[in-house]
Parts: structure tokens; sequence; C-alpha cells
């Protein structure tokens, strides 16, 4: 790059190479001032000059009027020669004249018949539902773990009623809008058809009362138990260690493997009495909060170490068990365990029909470089590579995310991320590849050297809509028929799955009136939605100026989904424009 000194001299020097140049240009055209006035007098010439600086034209040529000579005729674009011009075109270009705007309307001609809307997009974190970072086990605010060690098993038992305001959750996302919670077989269930439904209900109105709704899995059975040490109440048990089990299981004659997957003396989920009994607790659980507006989704946990895995179950006991949780959840969103015969069992069931599960992985981030003696450094299993690839074709949900959601949980943590040195950019790039719309980091801390990469996964996981355009007419009659268009980005990586309504408010000194639109927002994917819908225009307003709001609402009419704009009113709703309304024609 040269200097302006340079620039304004070579302008001369190919004036004077071409003085014929001279007689279609302004008096005053061969002195470098008459340049730089003209170059400085608008942020538009300025943008020239900063270009001029770095032109091959000026930077990579020699200066004797031979060679400039040369150049400018070698120059089939004659761009030398258009750029001078260019820049006095500029230079002289006026503001256009536009009328006093003493009303909104005036700052449009008496011809226009439309106006666009152009809003300022946000980057800020959005209050937004059924995506985004989880909390785990506990709800927003609450402490996270002390250390970067986590319990699986341990739920949450007691929910003390919020008093004030939500803290934020330090050392981690600040807030979020959902909950993960776990609870074992043996703790939900302590006696056979003896419910712990106190549990839920307190988690579900603990949800609530923290802005969040919940993810809920039931575990057959978790960690190991030492019968020496912990005696059961079963009268007939497996010897020595077991897993949690209810004790009651164990009774009803229940069959157990003694080398399972995970531990000794699983119990053998194929055994008929495994299906009935875990299959009970499911239908029951399902009879009493299936489509409660809390409940986020339920894990398709039907057999194995925490529900995952599928355990030592065959494909078709998996079927049978998938087919249990289909049957009995018709409204909560289900979500069948990646790589388990469970998953390809229900995506198989699924296909084809309006009832969707989604998916859940564990061991998201997994970068995993062990030092092993049997394949070179960087070289052996990690699932980042290896397990999501293969189980995503194998289990056939390659394009579930389309109609259901995607959680991914954590390998490890966060910080055993940092501790192991792995590549956050390549753990955000795949979490949006998978269309990710659920984060769950178990509640440990996130170091501080993390949290701008997790902020940035947590903004753009799930969907995320900012509306670019929305052009609407200036004026319109009551009861009329009007053409409205939008222009939707969906910056995200995921739909909504959810069917809310994009709505209009026309609202008026002392009166409102919502009015839904037949766009289907879950149709939405990444990337640019346009669409065109005719609107009426209420009939209950009165003649004169009207605004209107845009919002995303439930079936209350109330909003429950934000784009990503500034501009936002106390109630919620994103205020786009005026137009007036006129009497019916």
């Amino acid at each position: 790059m040269i200097s302006e000194t340079q620039v304004l001299k070579k302008i001369v020097e190919v004036l004077r190479a071409r003085p014929e140049l001279v007689k279609t240009l302004p008096e005053g055209c061969t002195r470098p001032d008459f340049w730089r006035r003209l170059l400085g007098r608008s942020a538009e010439t300025r943008r020239v000059m900063l270009l001029l600086r770095e032109l091959p034209a000026f930077t990579e040529l020699a200066v004797t009027p031979a060679l400039w000579k040369k150049t400018l005729r070698g120059d089939p674009a004659g761009g030398v020669e258009r750029i001078l011009r260019e820049i006095i075109v500029r230079a002289s270009r006026k503001p256009a004249k536009r009328r006093p705007i003493r009303r909104w309307r005036d700052a449009f001609g008496p011809n226009e018949k439309n106006q666009r809307v152009r809003p300022k997009e946000s980057f800020a974190w959005l209050p937004n539902p059924h995506r985004g970072t989880t909390t785990f086990q506990r709800f927003q605010g609450d402490p996270l773990y002390p250390t970067w060690l986590w319990s699986d098993t341990h739920g949450p038992l007691e929910f003390p009623k919020v008093s004030g305001p939500l803290a934020e959750n330090v050392k981690y996302v600040p807030r979020t809008t959902l909950s993960y919670c776990r609870w074992p077989w043996a703790v939900l269930e302590p006696r056979k058809g003896k419910y712990r439904w106190d549990i839920i209900d307190g988690a579900l109105r603990a949800a609530r009362e923290h802005g969040q709704t919940l993810q809920a899995r039931f575990e057959p059975f978790t960690d190991r138990v030492d019968f020496d040490q912990t005696p059961g109440k079963a009268k007939r048990h497996p010897p020595e260690r077991s897993v949690n089990m209810p004790d009651w299981y164990w009774d009803t004659g229940a069959r157990w493997i003694r080398k399972g997957d995970y531990a000794a003396n699983e119990p053998d989920c194929n055994d008929p009495r495994y299906l009935k009994h875990f299959g009970d607790f499911v239908r029951a659980f399902a009879k009493h909060y299936d489509g409660h507006p809390d409940l986020e989704s339920i894990d398709v946990a039907y057999a194995g170490m925490w529900g995952e895995e599928g355990g030592n179950s065959t494909p078709g006991t998996a079927q049978k068990l998938v087919d249990i949780y289909r049957k009995s959840f018709r409204r909560t969103q289900l979500l069948s365990m990646l790589g388990t015969p469970g998953c390809k069992c229900a995506a198989k069931s699924t296909a084809g029909t309006n009832r969707h599960v989604g998916w859940r992985a564990d061991c998201y981030g997994d970068l995993r470089n062990p030092d092993h003696p049997a394949a070179p450094r960087g070289l052996t299993f990690n699932h980042t590579f290896d397990a999501y690839p293969r189980q995503i074709e194998q289990c056939g949900v390659k394009e579930a995310w389309q109609h259901a959601p995607v959680t991914m949980e954590t390998c490890g943590t966060v910080a055993s991320w940092y501790l192991d040195g792995y590549d956050l950019d390549v753990v955000v790039r795949e979490g949006l590849r998978y269309h990710t719309s659920v984060f769950m980091p178990k509640a440990v801390l996130f170091p501080a050297a993390t949290r701008p990469k997790m902020e940035e996964l947590d903004r753009l996981i799930g969907y995320r809509y900012v509306l670019r355009q929305m052009v609407l007419p200036l004026e319109a009659a009551r009861g009329a028929p009007v053409k409205m268009s939008f222009f939707i980005d969906n910056v995200g990586c995921a739909p909504i799955y959810r069917p809310y309504r994009l709505a209009l408010r026309f609202r008026q000194r002392g009166r409102s009136v919502v009015v839904p639109l037949k766009a289907d927002i879950r149709q939405w994917m990444p990337g640019h939605t346009w669409f065109e819908e005719p609107v009426v225009i209420p009939r209950t307003l009165r003649r004169g100026e009207t605004w209107v709001d845009l919002a995303i609402v439930g079936d209350d009419g109330c909003p429950r989904v934000w784009f990503a704009l500034d501009a936002k009113t106390a109630d919620g709703w994103h205020p786009m424009a005026r137009m007036d309304v006129t009497a019916p024609q």
C-alpha cells in the first residue's frame, strides 16, 4: 500500500502521460490539491482513496511517461481513465431531496404502495425454548458440581421454592431454558406399583419456576451395589456385587447374568419379567405425564447401565421395549440412544409417519488421543471419527434432525476436554454438523479459556431466527386481504419442532388484534426462507395509524419464541412498522 501523497502524485503523472484526458476533466485536474479535495469530500470518496492506495496500476508500475503510456494502451478496460471519471462522479453526488418528515408516512413518496422493514440483528442470548445448553441434575442458577466429576445416579429429590430473581449460572453458560435429570428405576418405583411421582412433580415444578422445561430419563439400573455392605430388602437377589435394581424386582424370580457388560450380575433384559415390570413402569409414567407442558422430552432408555447401549437385550427385545415407549408416549418427544438396536428400531418404526423420534448421543466432543503401543499416536478410536458417522448411517437417522431434535452429551465434561487439550473448534464444528438442538455438559464448570467457544455453541445450536426483511403495504382497508412477504434467515443449525405460529399484532391506542399466519415454522431449515402470505386486516381496527408487531406465539396468542432482533416491546413482541388503516372499500 502506498501513501495518499503518492496516490495524488501518480494521478498527476497519468494525466501528464495522457494530456488528451485533461480536456474531458474539470479545470484544475492537473493539480494534486484538486484530487485531495475530491477524495476527502465524503466517507464514500475516502474509501476510494483507500482503494487507490492498493491498486496495482499505482503500486506495481514504474512511473516514467513511456511506461504509463504503454500500460494505459494495454488496458482494454480503460481502467485508470474510468477511475478518474468515477472519482469525480462519486464526489459530485448529492443526497436525494426529501420532503420534511412531520409524520412517518412522509418518508415515502406519494406513489409508493409498500414499505420494507429490515430490522437490526441481535447477537444476544435469547430465552427461546427447546434448544441450547442444559443444566444437569439441577436447575438454572443452582451451584455446579464442585469438581469435574458428576453423578448419573443421583437426580434431585428435594426442590426448594424459588424466592427472588433467578441467579445466573456461574462459570457455565449463564442462562438456559432446559434442565436434564435422571433417576434410577429403583428410586422411582421402590415398591411394585408404588411410584414416587412426588419426585417428578417436584422436578417439573422446579423447572417451570426456573424458566426451564425438563428432559428426563429413568434408568433401568446404575451404580454397583455390594450386598455385603448394603443389604437389600429382597429375599432373593444376586450374590456379592450387583446393580441397583428395585429390591422387589428380584423377588419376582427375575434372572440375572453373572458377567454383564458393565457390572457383575446385571438383570437379563430378555427375561419376560423385565419386559413386564419395566414396561409397566414406563406405561405408568406415560399415563401420568405424557404431554405435560413442562416435560421437554423422554429418553428411550430401555436397557443397560444408565439406560445406555441397550445392555444385553437382543434386537428383538429392543424392538419390544422401544414399542412400549412409542405406544405409551403419544405427545411427549422421545429421544432414542444413538448406536443402539433400539435407535435403529425407532427410526424404522416411525419412517413415513408424523410421530418422529429424535436421538441423543453420549461422548460428544471425544477427541481422545492416547499414547497406545498398538497404534501410531493420534490414530486410536474416538467417538468423533469412529462412532458417530457410522452409527448415524447404520441407525438410519441421518435426516432425522429435520423432524425431531438431536441432543449431545459431553464425553466427560468440558473441564476434562480442557485437561486433555481437545480442539474446541473441531468440537463446535461437529456439533453444528450433527444439527444439534440440545447440549448437555453435565453441570461441571467451563474453564475460563473454553467459555467463549461454549457460548458460541450455545448460541448456534438449534434454531435461531433473524428477520432479514418484511414487506407490507403503507395502507390497507379494514377487512381487506393484503400480501405481505417475509425473508427469514435461520442462522442456527436445526429447525424448531413444535407447532408454534408466526403472528402479526395490529396495535392501536387502547386495542390490539393478533392475526396468526399459516406459515409452518417447522419448515424453516437452516438458511434462507422466503414466503408470501395474504393477511386480512382486522375489521375491528379503527381508521388511522396502526403499529404492526411480529412474534412467534403459542396457543394462547402470546409470544413464546423470539427472533434475534434488538427491538422488543415490554410484552415480548417485535415492533415492525406503522401502516394506515382505511375504511372498507
